[in-house]
């Protein structure tokens, strides 16, 4: 009985900590462009439904599954190669996880039978995502290698959250870069 309280409120504490984090997300965006009635009226429409959703949705099932080690080994690639092809041959974010995530697409057919295989392109693009890091967020690779870090620890222990729900690979390396910047800026303010 105890161990099944535990993970309701690992389940739980989960689900809070990402809701969190979408709304700093949303009220940074709003912030930024706090002139334009089109995102003050969808702030004030998308927050509620974002609520409602984390309220009312299955978006978990009840036995709680963790994600293998050896397969968010690849967010690191995945990240690092959309950091290089974005800023060192400066093709831009959205080229740049796009031909990352289309790359990894094809791992599957080294070898069709292979589940492991079958699982990599998705933490391939999740690591996409922490590589469209603006420099000014991320300014080196050590930041995005932290952040995939991060990640890759979100993604191992959230494999049966928010299933079904649509956006959970940005949300998570979101949040690994989140994190990252938040340590980042401790260690700048007491260095």
């Amino acid at each position: 009985m105890q161990r099944s309280k535990k993970r309701i409120f690992i389940r739980k504490a989960c689900i809070l900590f990402l809701l969190i984090i979408q709304f700093i997300f949303l009220f940074a965006i709003f912030k930024e462009n706090e002139q334009s009635l089109w995102i003050s009226i969808s702030f004030m429409v998308i927050c509620p439904l974002i609520l409602v959703a984390y309220l009312r949705g299955q978006i978990h099932h009840y036995d709680h599954q963790y994600e293998h080690i050896l397969v968010v080994l690849w967010i690191p690639a995945g990240a690092v190669s959309s950091f290089y092809l974005n800023h060192y041959l400066e093709l831009g974010p959205v080229m740049s996880a796009s031909a990352i995530g289309a790359a990894g697409s094809f791992i599957p057919e080294i070898k069709r039978q292979s589940h492991y295989l079958k699982q990599v392109p998705a933490v391939i693009y999740c690591g996409a995502f922490i590589g469209m890091s603006s420099t000014r967020v991320a300014p080196d690779i050590f930041f995005i290698l932290a952040a995939s870090f991060f990640t890759a620890v979100l993604i191992l222990v959230s494999k049966s959250l928010f299933s079904g729900v649509g956006g959970k690979l940005g949300t998570l390396a979101f949040t690994g870069v989140v994190i990252t910047s938040f340590i980042y800026y401790l260690i700048s303010c007491y260095a």
